[in-house]
């Protein structure tokens, strides 16, 4: 079992930068060896992906190209999502996901472990 734990959300003017973490623990954890994504859920809308890091890959969707950076320090079992010009429609609840392999890292299914979410609020 991997436990995951957000935090970092919060309210933030349009244009402002926030920085989501992701603490993963698990008495057979080895995080280096796990795909760790971001996703987020806005109301009444499914949940989609943001980004996700495979090694030393990253991916992005085309809204968080340019603007989010994910990133991971093995070291600390932290995966962090850096999101910088933030705009209204990026508010949503932020979750952390992780996986030992997947396929299709985009595919919100795929994911064995998720964290309970952070919400970002972006004020216009």
């Amino acid at each position: 079992q991997v436990q995951l734990v957000e935090s970092g959300g919060g309210l933030v003017q349009a244009g402002g930068s926030l920085r989501l973490s992701c603490l993963a623990s698990g008495r057979t954890l080895t995080f280096s060896n796990y795909i760790m994504g971001w996703f987020r859920q806005a109301p009444g809308k499914e949940r989609e992906f943001v980004a996700a890091i495979r090694w030393s890959a990253t991916f992005y969707s085309d809204s968080a190209k340019g603007r989010f950076a994910i990133s991971k320090d093995n070291a600390k079992n932290t995966v962090y999502l850096q999101m910088n010009s933030l705009r209204p429609e990026d508010t949503a609840v932020y979750y952390c996901a992780a996986d030992p392999s997947l396929p299709n890292v985009r595919f919100v299914a795929a994911y064995d472990y998720w964290g309970q979410g952070t919400q970002v609020t972006v004020s216009s």
